[in-house]
């Protein structure tokens, strides 16, 4: 049986698979310090991302990122499609490493992913890490939305996303 690696162990371990922090995110790591492969984005994808990254700075603020990796307690680093803080929570950490902790709201977009049913670990893994709410983007465009009580029927944020049927 593996040991958790502590939050420096997962950080240090990360650093030294991502050593160009602006090549991009290639994988994950669980809470063992072990690598989780992540495949490229494809076009489409590509473009849901980004109109989920605009609609979301227009509604609540240009304080959003795309795949931002995130340090969650029950899962050790993810690499979140698009999140969202307020700007006092981007100060004071290295931007340089994944985020320490959890941002208030977490995207995913499952379109063109090959395991879409390891969402729910995902989800739990934010909302466990503090996350306020997080977004889910299903493979035909169809929105779920939950926060620390479970499924939400809306954004506690007041979100809402319009994203192009031609791309799912």
């Amino acid at each position: 049986m593996s040991t958790l690696l502590e939050l420096d162990g997962l950080v240090a371990t990360w650093r030294r698979i991502h050593p160009n922090s602006e090549s991009g995110s290639c994988c994950e790591l669980d809470g063992r310090g072990e690598t989780v492969p992540l495949s490229q984005p494809s076009a489409r994808r590509q473009i849901v991302l980004t109109d989920v990254y605009c609609e979301i700075a227009e509604q609540i603020g240009h304080v959003a990122a795309m795949s931002v990796a995130v340090t969650t307690p029950a899962f050790g680093i993810r690499v979140a499609d698009v999140v969202w803080m307020p700007p006092e929570k981007w100060e004071g950490f290295d931007r340089e490493g994944p985020i320490p902790f959890v941002p208030d709201l977490c995207v995913e977009v499952l379109l063109d992913r090959k395991l879409p049913h390891d969402i729910g670990p995902r989800v739990r893994a934010y909302l466990e890490g503090g996350a306020r709410e997080v977004i889910v983007v299903g493979q035909h465009g169809e929105l779920e939305f939950y926060g620390a009580n479970g499924p939400q029927q809306a954004s506690a944020f007041g979100i809402t996303l319009s994203l192009e049927q031609m791309y799912f």
